[in-house]
C-alpha cells in the first residue's frame, strides 16, 4: 500500500481515534505525540503487510502503547501509566467526538481558538492549512493552538456533553463551529483536492448527533439540512482537476437521495421556528429544485438573502446576495453591491466574484486585476486552476 493512501487512512480515522486519546489519558499533546508515534510506526509496517482490517483500531492500540511508554518515561506519569497499562482494552465510546467537540467549543475558548482546536483535532488539519484558511502567519495559529490546550487543561474543562441549561447556552457555539468545519471539508483552504469528503461526513455525523440530542432545536435541523444540501453537489464540483462553478454543473451527478432528506429537514425546521442555518438551507433547496441552471428561481432566493441578512448580517452574506441579485437582474446590480462591500479584501471570493461581474459587462482589464488578486489569494489547485483559466478569457 503507498504513501498516500496510507495518509488518506490516516486522515479517514484521525478524528475517532484522537478523541478517544484525549479521554483516556486527559492530555491533548500526549495524545497527539502517541498519534503521531503511532503513525510513523504505521507506514513501514504497512507498506510491506497492507492495511489492517481495521486501521483504526490498529492505530488506537499503538498511540495508547506510545502514550503509556512516554508516561513511563516521564515520573510525574509513571502511576497513570501503570493504571492504564493495567486495562486489558480500551472501552470504546461512541460519542467521544462529541464530547471532544463540546470540549474544543467551551465558552471559555475564543470562537477562532475553538474553530482552530476543532479542526486540529477532529479534522486533524496540520497547522500551516489551518493558518492558510484563517489568513494568519503559522506561528500565530500554532501559539493559538497551544494557548487554547493550556487553557482547557489549567481550567480543568470537563470531557463531557453538558445537559439541561448549559447544554442550550453552549449548543450555538458547537453549531457555528460545525459548520466551518464543514466548510474546510466542502472547499479546502488548502492540500492538494478540493473537496476533503473525511471533514464533510464527520460534520455531517456530529450535526446528526447533534439532531438527535435536541430534535425540537430548529437551528441544529437546518444546520444538518444545509450541510446535506451542499453536501449533494460535492461530486459535480470538480471537473478535469478545476472548479465546476454551480451553474456549470452536471445535475445528474447531485446526490438525489441527500437533496430528498435536506428538504424534508428545512421543512421540519421552518415549522420549529427557523433561524440562519435554516434560512441558508432553504436558499440551498431552491437551488436543489431546479432541473436546470436556467430554471433556479433567483428571485426568491434574493427573498431568502434579505431574510438572512436581517437575522445576521455579515459581508459574506451580502456577497452572496449580489450574486443572487446579479443573477437575477444583470451582473451591472451585483457590482453595484459589491463595490459598496468592505472588509473583505482578504477574501478570495471576493475578487473572484467582482472579476465575473466586470468580465460580463466587457470591463477586462479590471476583471484581470481582480482576477490576478484572487489567484494570489488561492491556496487550493482547483480554485486556481479554475480562476487561472478565468485570467486568461480577459487578459488577452
Amino acid at each position: 500500500m503507498g504513501r498516500t493512501a496510507i495518509e488518506s487512512v490516516f486522515r479517514r480515522e484521525h478524528g475517532r481515534v484522537i478523541a478517544t486519546l484525549i479521554r483516556q489519558f486527559g492530555d491533548f499533546d500526549l495524545a497527539e505525540d502517541a498519534l503521531q508515534d503511532a503513525y510513523a510506526e504505521a507506514i513501514p509496517q504497512w507498506e510491506q503487510g497492507g492495511t489492517p482490517a481495521n486501521p483504526a483500531a490498529w492505530i488506537l492500540a499503538a498511540a495508547r502503547s506510545r502514550a503509556i511508554d512516554r508516561l513511563r518515561r516521564a515520573k510525574v506519569g509513571a502511576r497513570k501509566a501503570a493504571e492504564l497499562a493495567a486495562e486489558v482494552k480500551p472501552v470504546p465510546v461512541e460519542d467521544d467526538r462529541l464530547r471532544l467537540m463540546f470540549t474544543c467549543c467551551h465558552p471559555a475558548l475564543a470562537l477562532d481558538a475553538q474553530v482552530a482546536l476543532t479542526l486540529h483535532t477532529l479534522g486533524g488539519l496540520t497547522t500551516p492549512e489551518i493558518a492558510a484558511g484563517f489568513l494568519l502567519p503559522e506561528p500565530t495559529l500554532a501559539q493559538r493552538l497551544v494557548r487554547a490546550k493550556t487553557k482547557i487543561r489549567d481550567a480543568k474543562i470537563p470531557y463531557r456533553v453538558p445537559e439541561g441549561e448549559e447544554l442550550d447556552e453552549r449548543r450555538p457555539g458547537v453549531l457555528s463551529v460545525l459548520y466551518l468545519v464543514f466548510n474546510e471539508g466542502y472547499s479546502a483552504s488548502a492540500g492538494d483536492s478540493l473537496v476533503r469528503r473525511d471533514l464533510c461526513a464527520e460534520a455531517i455525523r456530529l450535526a446528526r448527533t447533534l439532531v438527535e440530542l435536541t430534535p425540537t432545536d430548529g437551528e441544529a435541523v437546518g444546520l444538518l439540512a444545509l450541510m446535506l444540501l451542499q453536501d449533494s453537489r460535492r461530486e459535480a464540483r470538480v471537473g478535469a482537476g478545476s472548479l465546476v462553478l454551480l451553474e456549470d454543473q452536471d445535475r445528474s451527478r447531485w446526490d438525489r437521495a441527500e437533496i430528498a432528506e435536506g428538504r424534508a429537514l428545512v421543512r421540519r425546521a421552518f415549522e420549529l421556528g427557523p433561524g440562519s442555518y435554516a434560512v441558508q438551507a432553504a436558499i440551498a433547496s431552491v437551488h436543489a429544485s431546479a432541473a436546470t441552471a436556467a430554471e433556479t428561481d433567483w428571485r426568491a432566493i434574493v427573498e431568502l438573502y434579505d431574510v438572512l441578512l436581517r437575522a445576521s448580517s455579515s459581508p459574506v452574506v451580502e456577497l452572496n446576495r449580489a450574486v443572487a441579485v446579479a443573477m437575477a437582474s444583470g451582473p451591472a446590480a451585483g457590482l453595484e453591491i459589491v463595490d459598496r462591500i468592505g472588509g473583505l479584501d482578504g477574501y478570495l471570493w471576493f475578487h473572484s466574484t467582482r472579476a465575473d461581474f466586470l468580465r460580463r459587462l466587457g470591463r477586462k482589464p479590471e476583471a484581470a486585476a481582480a482576477y490576478r488578486r484572487a489567484v494570489e489569494l488561492s491556496r487550493n489547485p482547483a480554485e486556481r486552476d479554475f480562476l487561472e483559466k478565468r485570467l486568461v478569457e480577459v487578459d488577452r
